[in-house]
């Protein structure tokens, strides 16, 4: 099992990014949405998601992320992800999740236009 961590950081006013690796399932996903929803709090509306050190995702982390994008749109913000990984980017696939997000092959395209 990979080692599990979630960073949170506001980039500047109004941009929140948050930096996942290992693995986002039941026992992980908590402390995600715990830093999505403290992000949002300090007002970011826009949050870039960097799952590119993510080896594995389930449907519990999907959750948080869906839950991100609804309170997001609240505010007329954007939740953008960066997947580079061929399990995750495969997951975000098979579940139709990659019409409804905008997904991004690295931060730095995920942070432009922000």
């Amino acid at each position: 099992m990979t080692d599990f961590s979630s960073e949170r950081s506001m980039v500047h006013d109004g941009l929140g990014l948050i930096k996942l690796t290992g693995e986002v399932d039941l026992y992980t996903a908590p402390r995600f949405k715990d830093d999505l929803v403290a992000l949002i709090e300090d007002d970011a509306v826009d949050v870039v998601i960097d799952l590119s050190g993510v080896t594995f995702i389930d449907s519990t982390a999907l959750g948080v992320i869906i839950s991100g994008v609804k309170r997001l749109h609240e505010r007329d913000g954007r939740l953008r992800i960066v997947a580079a990984s061929r399990p995750v980017v495969r997951i975000l696939d098979i579940t139709g999740l990659d019409k409804v997000l905008t997904i991004f092959d690295t931060s730095e395209a995920a942070f432009a236009g922000l």
